[in-house]
């Protein structure tokens, strides 16, 4: 069948001479009536209704599911400890591609994936929060490289986006966007989800296409079962509505990204499981893997980092802490396979069941090393240049995996995630931070099953497999916009003929300043920092060290022949420099925290230059990178209101438990609290309680840190212009105060900012107006 239908009486419309496998221009042009039209309908042709686009004859359902910061030897799927019984059924049923590789961070590779282009070629050389103003590295996915999703959208396909967004630039993600970069602007009817890079499983604040859904108040409440629920929905009105149109459903859990969280009988299904260590661990993943064939009988086993510690030189209660914070890991991983499994078992009994295409991408990047050595009860703690220390975190120990933290287990659990490779997620350079396995199921043209494909792919390789299944080629034009040729190359003859030969003999990487780059079975890797070292300081990538790897006869990495084979060496760094610049992979930059600072970076904001904003009663959802900035300063709070005796509730917020301000009223008294960054909590309360009545409340905060970051400073608070108390806070977060967490005027959407209160925490009295001043 056509991808355009013809009008009627065979009236064909202006259009390519063959549109069978798509147009090359997009969007197709709008049809008109091609018959006759007298003066009235009687001497006129019958009348014809536009036919919409319709997608070529036999073109299947898509499933592209892609989980967040996964190591290739975490799940039991590929010989890992986490139990994940659906991936394991999924494998059996399918295809194990055991040699795909991902871009080392979330953002990235997402923009590889949806674009089929190198992440900087899409604009997306880093997370959209440390996004700088060079054309690889600015958080924005260019017109010029138009998602797989709209074109499949444009040829005749029900497209949905669920869960995990973290393409939109971070300052357009606001109720005032603009919209043009949020899913439903880059190709997708519907998304259902959140914005950010990570996300509170347990208080997630939610977004329905552009529209704010808020926080979920349920308190059994957990993010992947939400998005399993929500895309079974989907499917099942997809299918009820128009059976016969396909549909690419794109689920992207938050799961298995810090915070780890996870039900607490899940949890205690794990305890003990995981006493024998890493090094233990990944002595055995690697032999499971062996077994499993999802390595080569040959491959070796890299050996731990020098900086990383051996499980046997822990204490006691180092292990104690340790062994929870992963077998917390555990319960989420295996929480995640179960509700994807949910949407595995709905799309197998639908009727075109057999001709779905599922891809499971099993992991972004590779397991996440930015816990550090103790790990931390605040993933944002070290993106504010701060390690939590195991005596810290040990009195909390039974808090670890709930709602009351952003915990994220030690580097060397992450390290064991990844077996047999070496290093992690942000390290481009090497395949611990790179390789992810990946499972292809597809009834219809796929009838090997629990095999193994181990041709070299590379995430920007989906994006045509998708075009080529559909039967659609890439258009020349979308949307008025001229488009970069997709960079990636179709692997679906890899899943038909398991002989098939490569057909990606090369791919650059780079992240960090960490190097790699792949040409015809030999890799050279140069790595600049270890994921764990934020502050990173001087740095040459001239001087830097290479590496170089026969990945034909080493599977893992594992034999450095750099010294054996300079010519060589040679060859594919000066490859590297070629593509570095062809993709706009330069100028090379290993900051770290810093990059998040708007001021430090110059990132847009939609409070500009502004010092005073005014919010005019309650205001909620209000994402940080579009509100006032309130580090390293100093401001004020102030609020007319018109309240009871011992009024409650949340006047003012910005951040939650992972760093931020409150001004609220408690038991009839104005307090102030900051925290930071889960580390200590500041209170400062009025001398008295404030009378009912109508009256001006104000906060101000003095910095006193100067030019520096993340210092102290005094609160000072006043009731209708006369003083009522001050405090001091004595340490300040300096870079960012969370990824996830947003400003609100009148309650609390996201998780408290401190102990002192709990929920929404909404103001009881009357807020008129609140006034946010920046003093310098």
């Amino acid at each position: 069948m056509s991808v355009l239908v013809a009008m009627h009486s065979g009236a064909a419309l202006a259009r390519d001479a063959d549109t069978s496998r798509g147009q090359s221009v997009l969007p197709y042009a709008e049809p008109r009536f091609r018959g006759s039209v007298g003066t009235t309908f009687k001497d006129s042709d019958p009348a014809a209704f536009p036919k919409a686009v319709q997608a070529p004859d036999g073109a299947p359902n898509i499933l592209l599911v892609l989980l967040d910061d996964v190591g290739f030897g975490q799940f039991s799927v590929t010989g890992g400890g986490v139990p994940s019984l659906n991936l394991e059924r999924l494998a059996k049923e399918g295809l194990l591609y055991n040699r795909f590789h991902t871009t080392a961070l979330c953002s990235p590779t997402r923009a590889a994936l949806l674009t089929g282009r190198n992440h900087q070629a899409s604009g997306t050389g880093i997370i959209t929060e440390l996004a700088t103003g060079y054309d690889g590295y600015t958080g924005i996915i260019p017109k010029r490289t138009a998602t797989v999703a709209e074109v499949l959208r444009q040829n005749g396909y029900a497209t949905a986006w669920l869960g995990k967004n973290h393409n939109t630039p971070i300052y357009e993600t606001s109720a005032m966007g603009p919209f043009d970069h949020w899913p439903n602007g880059l190709g997708f009817d519907y998304f259902y989800g959140f914005m950010g890079g990570d996300i509170n499983q347990i208080k997630p604040y939610l977004f329905e296409n552009q529209t704010p859904v808020g926080t979920p108040q349920d308190p059994n409440y957990f993010l992947s079962t939400d998005l399993a629920d929500k895309s079974i929905q989907w499917l099942k009105m997809t299918e009820a509505v128009e059976p016969g149109k396909p549909w690419f459903l794109y689920l992207a859990p938050a799961a298995t990204h810090a915070p780890h969280q996870a039900p607490k009988e899940l949890i205690a299904k794990y305890k003990g499981k995981f006493d024998m260590g890493w090094d233990e661990y990944r002595r055995q993943t690697f032999e499971r893997q062996k077994r499993l064939g999802v390595i080569p009988p040959d491959a070796v086993l890299t050996p731990r980092p020098a900086s990383l510690p051996a499980w046997d030189s822990a204490s006691a209660e180092q292990k104690e802490l340790y062994s929870r914070m992963m077998e917390v890991f555990a319960a989420y991983g295996d929480h995640v396979d179960q509700q994807v499994g949910r949407v595995l078992d709905y799309v197998a009994t639908l009727p075109d069941a057999s001709n779905t295409m599922i891809l499971y991408i099993i992991g972004d990047n590779g397991a996440s090393a930015e816990g550090g050595f103790d790990g931390t009860l605040n993933e944002n703690a070290i993106f504010n240049l701060y390690q939590m220390t195991w005596q810290q975190m040990l009195p909390l120990i039974d808090e670890i995996g709930t709602e009351k933290h952003f915990n994220h287990f030690p580097a060397a659990w992450a390290w064991a995630m990844n077996t047999p490779f070496q290093w992690t997620k942000q390290v481009a350079s090497h395949l611990g931070g790179v390789r992810n396995p990946m499972i292809v199921k597809w009834p219809a043209r796929i009838k090997d099953q629990h095999a193994i494909r181990s041709q070299f792919t590379h995430v920007i390789d989906i994006a045509p497999t998708l075009l080529a299944a559909a039967g659609i080629d890439e258009p020349r034009s979308v949307n008025g916009t001229s488009q970069e040729p997709i960079q990636g190359r179709s692997f679906l003859d890899t899943m038909t003929d398991a002989g098939a030969g490569e057909m990606r003999t090369s791919q650059y990487f780079e992240m960090f300043a960490n190097r790699g780059i792949y040409k015809d079975g030999w890799w050279a890797a140069s790595m600049s920092f270890e994921p764990w070292q934020a502050e990173r300081g001087a740095f040459d990538p001239f001087k830097a060290r290479w590496e170089l790897y026969n990945l034909d006869k080493d599977f893992s990495q594992g034999k450095d022949l750099a010294q054996d084979d300079p010519s060589k060496l040679d060859e594919l760094t000066a490859l590297w420099w070629a593509e570095a610049r062809v993709n706009n992979a330069l100028p090379l930059d290993w900051r770290g925290p810093e990059r998040f600072s708007g001021e430090l970076t110059g990132k847009p904001n939609l409070a500009g230059d502004r010092k005073t904003f005014v919010y005019a009663g309650n205001f909620t959802g209000l994402p940080e990178a579009a509100a006032p900035d309130l580090k390293n300063k100093s401001f004020s709070v102030s609020a007319k209101v018109d309240i009871q005796d011992d009024n409650n509730g949340m006047i003012f917020t910005q951040g939650g438990n992972t760093g931020g301000w409150g001004f609220y009223m408690k038991d009839g008294k104005l307090v102030v609290a900051h925290n930071f960054i889960d580390v200590k909590e500041y209170v400062v309360r009025s001398d008295q309680t404030v009378p009912a009545g109508k009256h001006d409340l104000k906060m101000t905060f003095t910095y006193e840190g100067g030019k520096e970051m993340g210092k102290s400073g005094i609160v000072d608070l006043s009731v209708d212009g006369k003083p009522a108390g001050s405090g001091k806070i004595e340490q300040t977060t300096p870079f960012k105060y969370s990824l996830s967490e947003n400003q609100d005027v009148g309650s609390d959407t996201g998780s408290p900012v401190v102990s002192d209160y709990s929920g929404a925490f909404p103001f009881q009295g009357k807020l008129e107006a609140v006034v946010v001043e920046l003093l310098n």
